[in-house]
This record gives C-alpha cells, sequence and structure tokens, in this order.
C-alpha cells in the first residue's frame, strides 16, 4: 500500500501546478502563428535530371565550362573570375528554379574529395538561379579534378552525375596559375 506523506504530497501539488501553469509548446502553436501572414511556399523539389548523355563543353567565353545534354539548356556552369577583392574565384551557376532570396549548400562528392559550396538564390534578369563562388585555391575543389564520376546534389534541384572530364580540372588549374605573382625577369 502506496503511503502519503505531506513532503510527497507537497511535491506532487507542485508537479500539478507547474504542468498545468505551463503547457507543451505545441498545444498552442497554431495559435501562435498567423497562418494568414504566410508569404507562401518553397517550391516543389525538382526529379534528378538524366545526365546519362550529358557532356562537359567549353562556354562561349573564355574561363567558362559548361555540363549538359547537347543542344539543351545546361545543368551547371564553372567560371573562373575575378573577385572584387581582386583574388581569383570559381564561381558555380546551377541552372535550376531557386526560390527568391533562398541559401543552401551545393555538394560536390568526388575524387576522394567532399565539397559543399554555399550557393544563393541570384536573379539573372529572367530567373532565380542558384549561384556561389569559391576562392579558386580552395582545396576542395579537388573533387573535380579527378578521373571519377561526381555526385553534385543540391536539395530541391535534385542531383547531377557529373561524368569525368579533363575541363573541370583544366579550367581550375588555369584559374589558380592566375593567383601567382608574375615572374619578374623572366
Amino acid at each position: 500500500m502506496l503511503r502519503i506523506t505531506p513532503p510527497l504530497l507537497l511535491a506532487l501539488a507542485a508537479t500539478t501546478a507547474m504542468t498545468a501553469c505551463k503547457p507543451p509548446a505545441s498545444d498552442d502553436y497554431l495559435e501562435r502563428v498567423d497562418l494568414t501572414e504566410a508569404t507562401g511556399t518553397a517550391r516543389q523539389p525538382m526529379p534528378s535530371p538524366d545526365t546519362t548523355d550529358a557532356v562537359w563543353a567549353d562556354g562561349k567565353t573564355a574561363g567558362r565550362i559548361l555540363f549538359g545534354n547537347p543542344g539543351e539548356v545546361p545543368y551547371l556552369a564553372l567560371v573562373c573570375e575575378t573577385a572584387p577583392t581582386g583574388a581569383q574565384q570559381i564561381r558555380f551557376i546551377r541552372f535550376a528554379a531557386a526560390d527568391p532570396q533562398a541559401k543552401a549548400l551545393f555538394a560536390l562528392v568526388g575524387n576522394g574529395h567532399i565539397a559543399r559550396i554555399p550557393v544563393d538564390a541570384t536573379w539573372n534578369g529572367r530567373a532565380w538561379l542558384w549561384e556561389g563562388t569559391v576562392p579558386a585555391d580552395d582545396p576542395d575543389l579537388e573533387a573535380l579534378t579527378g578521373r571519377r564520376t561526381i555526385t553534385a546534389t543540391l536539395p530541391g534541384a535534385g542531383q547531377l552525375d557529373l561524368r569525368p572530364s579533363p575541363l573541370p580540372g583544366y579550367l581550375i588549374q588555369e584559374c589558380r596559375k592566375l593567383l601567382e605573382p608574375e615572374q619578374s625577369g623572366q
């Protein structure tokens, strides 16, 4: 038989009073959020594109390569450019619709390396696309320089299986050369 002593009775009363005053946070969740103020929802995730016939190709401008199916909108562009600070960088442009002002990590896995490239939704004058930059000397770029397939994943935009090609490695190598100080007297 359970014997209720005054200290036990006091503890039970205190516990009951505390739980009655402070319900779990989820009990009034809908009451705390005004659903009419919602500005919209995230777009539906895109399926991973079929990259069976996709290839790397030189872009129309120097220092730019594209990955995609011939004759179609590319899936990905890599661009060697000079940052406002004067340093060389690689710009990633993932041609997939993005929600305005969205941010994500573009994951690259391949060639014994893993890279997580911060990307932002960027308005290009016609659509919101994913773009991000990495310093050209960033060792994570080695994920793109080997002879193996690279898995490139962007949340909501699917997975790209990037075929091995010397073009990404060459672009990165040439971009890094621009970082080196010029040799004087030669």
